[in-house]
């Protein structure tokens, strides 16, 4: 979505051929954050400036690096705890650069802004309709097969969405 509105887009992950699958979506910087120091990388590339907005879903012990990647201004939203890493974060980080820190947790997004958050999922959905958004399925497993499926989601090797049909 990010591409297709126009950003340059960063993107990390520990596994290669996750980051080689993410180049299809056009035009990403792919980071390998085991091999490489994500924050370090995002300078080098900015040329030192950094990026206006880092969205997180790892939180824990990635959050403050995810803040360190930002320009003057820039702004992190953290949409999850994925890594189950519940590391407390220093408040204090966002002033050297005036950067801002916004939580988003969907269902009460969701709940409390129902009409405009409902118009944006019904656009995005058009879009997919139209191939203008690209959604990999990953794997779809029956709904008797939920164990496996939370199992394989847990192991982190699925690559887009992981479905359950009745």
């Amino acid at each position: 979505m990010a591409v297709h509105a126009g950003a340059s887009v960063f993107t990390t992950s520990s596994d290669d051929a996750k980051l080689e699958r993410l180049k299809s979506y056009g035009p990403v910087v792919t980071i390998n954050n085991v091999r490489e120091n994500f924050v370090e990388a995002i300078r080098a590339q900015t040329g030192g400036v950094g990026i206006d907005l880092v969205v997180d879903s790892i939180a824990g012990k990635t959050l403050p690096l995810s803040v360190a990647t930002l320009k003057f201004g820039g702004r992190a939203i953290f949409v999850g705890v994925s890594g189950r890493d519940l590391e407390g974060f220093d408040p204090f980080a966002l002033w050297p650069n005036c950067t801002s820190l916004h939580g988003v947790y969907m269902p009460r997004a969701f709940e409390a802004d129902y009409v405009r958050n409902h118009a944006v999922v019904a656009d995005c959905l058009d879009k997919v309709a139209r191939g203008e958004l690209k959604v990999d399925i990953d794997r779809v497993f029956s709904l008797s097969d939920v164990v496996p499926a939370y199992e394989y989601l847990q192991s982190r090797k699925g690559f887009g969405r992981v479905l359950l049909r009745p």
